[in-house]
């Protein structure tokens, strides 16, 4: 019997309800890119990284990479309060 159990969709409903991790890493000489995760925690759901998704950078600081993630997540936040991923 399989061990996976449903759990329900919950939308956020405040900036709270949300987990988002942003950062940097640096990928050669000078080259650093954004690295994002966004998870809604009423219901566990990552919303980001998915498949497909887009890379931040490359940039020429630590201080834009993380800064250009910081706003991603910020995006991403906004977009889901508004029309939540169910």
């Amino acid at each position: 019997m399989s061990k996976t159990a449903f759990i329900p969709s919950v939308p956020a409903k405040t900036e709270s309800d949300f987990e988002v991790k942003a950062g940097s890493k640096l990928a050669g000489y000078r080259r650093f890119y954004g690295t994002l995760s966004v998870i809604r925690t009423t219901d566990g759901r990552q919303l980001f990284p998915f498949d497909g998704a887009p890379e931040f950078g490359p940039f020429p600081s630590k201080v834009e990479a993380l800064a250009a993630a910081q706003v991603y997540g910020e995006h991403i936040v906004a977009a889901d309060l508004a029309n939540p991923e169910l």
